[in-house]
């Protein structure tokens, strides 16, 4: 979660539910190793279409940890504002946090690249960098790259696998992750 390694291996199961520009779900980590956090996200936004392909994307993210005990917040509040659009073959999404439970800004931008293989498949490349600037104390800076190739099963079922890697500046944290994904997607 933006640089930071918040599990050693996962299942996120999620639901997502857009209706015209609206959209609502829930997105979840339920860590395989015991000794990391249950999450559990409920988000809400709306996408304005703006000329040229762009959109501003207008929302809020309500982070929960049913299993944290003592010392942390069990939710945390988040709205975002975000600008999305491509630059010819290049795609941008630019966006702006504000976490009101923990003071805590972070600005994001991530560009992507996809080169098509065949009519079912692709090469998508992603680049992302960061700053979380808390109200108080340190902040800190994180970046990463990834690829995934998507291959569409039907109309309505893709299955994507993936490697990730990223990194923070976040002194006596440990940085440098690397990792694979496997993903399924159903839409109704």
């Amino acid at each position: 979660f933006r640089g930071v390694e918040l599990a050693k291996g996962a299942f996120q199961p999620s639901i997502k539910l857009p209706y015209v520009d609206f959209y609502a779900g829930i997105w979840s980590s339920l860590p395989v190793n015991k000794n990391y956090e249950l999450e559990i996200d409920y988000y809400a936004g709306y996408g304005f279409k703006l000329p040229n392909g762009w959109s501003l994307d207008v929302g809020t993210t309500l982070y929960s940890y049913p299993g944290l005990n003592g010392g942390g917040d069990k939710t945390t509040f988040e709205p975002y504002v975000g600008l999305n659009g491509s630059f010819g073959a290049v795609s941008s999404a630019t966006y702006a946090y504000y976490d009101f439970t923990l003071d805590v800004m972070t600005l994001q931008e991530t560009l992507g690249y996809s080169v098509p293989l065949d009519d079912k498949t692709s090469l998508n490349l992603s680049a992302t960098v960061g700053r979380v600037e808390p109200d108080s104390g340190s902040g800190y800076t994180y970046y990463g790259v990834g690829a995934t190739i998507p291959y569409k099963l039907s109309d309505k079922s893709t299955i994507t696998v993936g490697v990730q890697y990223a990194d923070h500046n976040i002194s006596g944290l440990e940085g440098s992750h690397f990792w694979g994904t496997l993903g399924y997607t159903y839409t109704f």
